[in-house]
């Protein structure tokens, strides 16, 4: 099994402890974790992201248990293993689209996907060279999946990737993050609200407040 966490818990200061369930993926599957605000959700996926520590319980990618990690290893192993897609573009505004990629790349020590083909594949290769603040909406989402996937990561994380969009286009975006999973034989795992990817990922969790 490639992905797995078991008896997680965790609570934010002064608030209530979160208890997940247990998660079991392997190589090309994909999970929906729905929750609306305030559910956990987004705590969810920043343990499996290793950006939070569990107060018990393990995350586990691919034989490591990243919870055990130093915040040093931790940052490296994130580079190299998980991409995260955020809800808002990240994205390095002095770079054009294509040094952003590589910038990603730079901290990794894995030989990822050629940026060229990656961009020609998510139909970005007219806009390699234009900087951020010339990117639509559209475009800098799909720049943003390009980046979390340039290094061959195991788990992709995407975080209401889908929130802001149309039918057409949410539909879209989640066939892209699935192809691309296929593809390199990673765990896609969507932590949304919107209802609608269940008509593409049958495999779903409810995360809810108690």
């Amino acid at each position: 099994m490639l992905f797995q966490t078991k008896d997680l818990k965790f609570s934010h200061p002064g608030q209530k402890e979160y208890h997940f369930q247990d998660i079991s993926l392997d190589r090309g599957e994909s999970l929906l974790v729905l929750g609306k605000s305030g559910s956990g959700k987004t705590t969810l996926l920043n343990l499996f992201a290793g950006l939070l520590s569990p107060h018990s319980g393990s995350v586990v990618l691919d034989g490591t248990a990243i919870n055990q990690l130093d915040s040093g290893k931790m940052d490296r192993f994130r580079g190299e293993n998980i991409g995260i897609v955020f809800q808002k573009p990240h994205l390095l505004a002095p770079l054009d689209v294509k040094e952003n990629l590589m910038m990603a790349r730079y901290f990794s020590n894995k030989n990822g996907q050629d940026a060229d083909e990656l961009l020609q594949e998510l139909d970005l290769s007219h806009k390699s060279h234009s900087l951020v603040n010339q990117l639509s909406e559209g475009e800098a989402q799909r720049v943003s999946i390009a980046r979390a996937l340039i290094n061959r990561p195991k788990l992709i994380l995407a975080d209401e990737p889908t929130s802001s969009l149309d039918d057409e286009n949410a539909e879209r975006v989640v066939k892209l993050l699935q192809g691309q999973a296929t593809k390199i034989q990673a765990a896609l795992i969507i932590v949304t609200h919107d209802h609608r990817v269940k008509e593409q990922i049958s495999n779903y969790i409810e995360v809810k407040s108690v």
